[in-house]
């Protein structure tokens, strides 16, 4: 019974791949916030906990980082503003709304061996902090019943992850507090505490409750992640009612490796759920994100009933969904893949949605409630590591909290991301996914790094993965006439018939016999040769050519970043976009690198590149040869709103005429030919770092994609487009 639902919850991933996308309700993103808005002088940020103002105008969002509350006017939510942040004393692990008040759960432990804690109030109104209730111990979630009548609070008293190697127990033991709200304050002398142990097999001594959830009826849902067990609580006594193992799975079809290579054959026997976020469905089921921790992690979502019956499980088929949609975090592979932690049920209309969160995907999928196995509708991108969610179904509106702040890395900074969902549309996300294979795995791919099309058929391209995919370096075949567009296969770049090694493919041209010249981008320090490769239809490797010693004496890390052909047979030439200046560059020019295939000829010719903003460098990522024209993809690199240059130029062909290496080069001149910039904010999204793929079609018809650096310290989402007729 459990296999046969294992292999239903694979339709998740197969309707991706299956069925073409039909308009119909959808959400779709429409505009980003982030945090770092309101508390600009912080070095770190985050948004990991979200509700809403009962009028649906005011999201308000825990920033442990920070140590405070933050909250956002989404009065348009098309154009959210910076609305106040109030510093708790202390780390806010969670917040809900009930009237007028915003209560928050804030821990104060000095240590894991002395945790303590309170529930504060905020004033909505004035944001003013008006009082506080000690829970006596480390509060994790916070939830409210449907009147406001009653709170719930998870006290996780949480382990130190750096003693015994994490394992449980670790006293003092969590418990569960139940208070009451009274004419709209906290009534402290109400509190409860309500004794976990002695329930769960798995360390019952020491229950470390994660989250709760409260139903129609006041049962609260207690799931106590480490211990792989929930229990039920009636509200209004503090009575365990029930209490049940979250039990094991036996996952199949994963990839179970950090290897770099995303191979979807391995299996993992009995993993344990260890269950996350939890939320009621009705009076009756739930539905838990098995994120897992120390010994488990079963990367699925799961329904039970409260009387302890599994319902519905979702198998690998997480981890298939973002492996077709390239959000697959291979580093996770050995652990808990893609990690599902976030959980929420949203009511729009008659349809109940079920929004699973899936922490290193950096993705929100979506389904819909269909009191037995449900309907997969949609994955929605969400910025870095998705934590909280909240609906506002009055206003179609859908909301995703993100934690991670990788500002201090130049990368992205935490983001809250809203959603509408919109009637009789199809949805804007995915741009590109991949189908299945023979075996129906998905064909896995991520940082697509380079594009070439095809010389006969219009709208199909290829494009190749950069070195995050070390030891499956491939050339993936795009049907870019689908919507999305599809990857329909895989090409493994092979060396004697075995995965190539020690390559960073960032280039592709045709070679004009049915083969590939790929460029990769070389690394002296990690032993990567700057190289070109041209391999056969079947990927296998046929010719290596290093670069020349001229040019490698002036090497610096950043080399090829695109390839294209001009000419045939004897007089063609391959260009190579080299990415930053190297040694003898001088300041603000890089070089078009030429090589003549049949002489073996290098040379050179100086590109000019526009100045950077301070602390930014602007480089290449593609070169591509269309007519009388060749095209280059220059961009800076920077994110959000830092991003100021990712835009596409020309250069004549005429003016690629080679100088010598090691000589005087002649400079070429450019012609802006598009600004990426408002296409990479056409999606409510903020502007990505890495526009690294451009190629033109047989019919003429220009393809834009960016690479996602494969999931690692990115939100992994890919755009990719058309920019119509050149």
């Amino acid at each position: 019974m459990i296999a046969q639902k294992r292999l239903a919850a694979l339709s998740a991933a197969l309707l991706l791949s299956t069925a073409g996308v039909q308009a119909a309700d959808y959400f779709n993103r429409i505009a980003s916030f982030p945090v770092a808005l309101n508390t600009p002088e912080a070095d770190e940020t985050s948004s990991e906990i979200i509700t809403v103002s009962e009028d649906g105008m005011t999201l308000i969002y825990s920033d442990s980082p920070a140590g405070g509350v933050g909250f956002i006017d989404i009065t348009d939510p098309k154009m959210p503003k910076a609305a106040g942040f109030v510093a708790l004393d202390g780390e806010p692990t969670t917040v809900v709304v009930d009237g007028g008040k915003v209560f928050v759960g804030v821990n104060t432990s000095e240590s894991y061996t002395e945790p303590s804690g309170n529930l504060s109030t905020i004033d909505l109104a004035t944001q003013a902090v008006e009082a506080s209730c000690d829970l006596g111990g480390q509060p994790d979630s916070v939830a409210r019943n449907g009147d406001g009548s009653l709170i719930a609070v998870a006290i996780e008293n949480e382990r130190d992850e750096d003693f015994n190697d994490g394992e449980i127990p670790q006293m003092p033991a969590g418990a569960l507090a139940l208070v009451n709200v009274v004419d709209g304050a906290v009534a402290c002398d109400t509190l409860k505490i309500v004794d976990l142990t002695g329930l769960a097999d798995v360390a019952g001594d020491d229950p470390e409750p994660e989250y709760v959830s409260i139903n129609g009826l006041n049962e609260v849902v207690v799931s106590l992640q480490e211990n792989n067990h929930f229990v039920i609580v009636d509200g209004n006594s503090g009575e365990v009612t029930a209490n049940f193992s979250a039990g094991s799975v036996n996952l199949e079809n994963i990839d179970a490796q950090d290897n770099g290579s995303l191979d979807f054959t391995d299996m993992q026997a009995e993993r344990l759920r260890e269950p996350d976020a939890v939320k009621w469905i009705d009076d009756e089921r739930f539905v838990v994100a098995n994120e897992g921790d120390y010994n488990g992690g079963s990367r699925s979502f799961s329904i039970f009933n409260k009387a302890g019956d599994m319902l519905f499980d979702s198998g690998a088929s997480l981890d298939h969904l973002a492996a077709q949609l390239g959000h697959y975090p291979d580093k996770r592979s050995d652990a808990k893949g893609v990690e599902p932690e976030g959980v929420d049920v949203a009511k729009f209309g008659d349809d109940t949605y079920l929004l699973i969160g899936l922490e290193r995907a950096s993705l929100v999928a979506i389904y819909k409630d269909t009191g037995a196995e449900p309907e997969f509708v949609q994955a929605i991108p969400s910025g870095v590591g998705p934590e909280g969610a909240v609906a506002i179904p009055e206003r179609n509106l859908l909301i995703t909290a993100n934690e991670t702040d990788l500002g201090a890395d130049g990368l992205a900074r935490s983001h809250v991301m809203i959603f509408e969902l919109a009637e009789g549309e199809a949805p804007v996300y995915p741009h590109i996914i991949s189908d299945l294979d023979a075996n129906g795995r998905p064909l896995g791919w991520v940082a697509l790094s380079g594009l070439v099309a095809d010389a006969d058929v219009p709208g199909m391209l290829y494009g190749v993965s950069d070195s995050f995919l070390g030891n499956q370096p491939s050339i993936y075949t795009i049907d870019a006439t689908a919507h999305p567009a599809r990857i329909t296969a895989k090409t493994v770049v092979t060396r004697n018939g075995h995965p190539a090694q020690k390559l960073d493919l960032e280039g592709i041209a045709l070679d004009g016999e049915g083969g590939f010249w790929l460029a990769s981008e070389g690394r002296t320090d990690r032993l990567i040769p700057h190289a070109l490769y041209r391999v056969d239809a079947d990927g296998e490797i046929a010719k290596e050519v290093p670069f020349p010693a001229e040019l490698l004496a002036e090497e610096i890390r950043f080399g090829s970043e695109g390839i294209t052909m001009i000419g045939e047979g004897d007089d063609a030439t391959l260009w190579i976009a080299i990415q930053r200046e190297w040694k003898n560059d001088a300041k603000g020019t890089v070089k078009l690198v030429s090589y003549n295939i049949a002489s073996g000829e290098w040379g050179a010719v100086n590109y000019p590149l526009e100045a950077p903003a301070e602390g930014a460098w602007v480089g290449l990522s593609e070169i591509t040869a269309h007519g009388d024209l060749v095209y280059v993809v220059e961009r800076d690199n920077q994110i959000g709103e830092k991003a100021q240059l990712k835009a596409l130029y020309s250069v004549p062909v005429s003016e690629l005429v080679p100088g010598e290496l090691g000589g005087e080069l002649p400079t070429v001149t450019k012609t802006l030919v598009r600004d990426f910039i408002p296409d990479l904010t056409s999606t409510g999204g903020y502007v990505l770092d890495k526009v690294e793929g451009f190629a033109i079609d047989a019919s003429g018809e220009g393809f834009v994609v960016t690479d996602n650096d494969g999931v690692d310290d990115s939100s992994g989402e890919t755009m990719f487009w058309s920019i119509g007729s050149l």
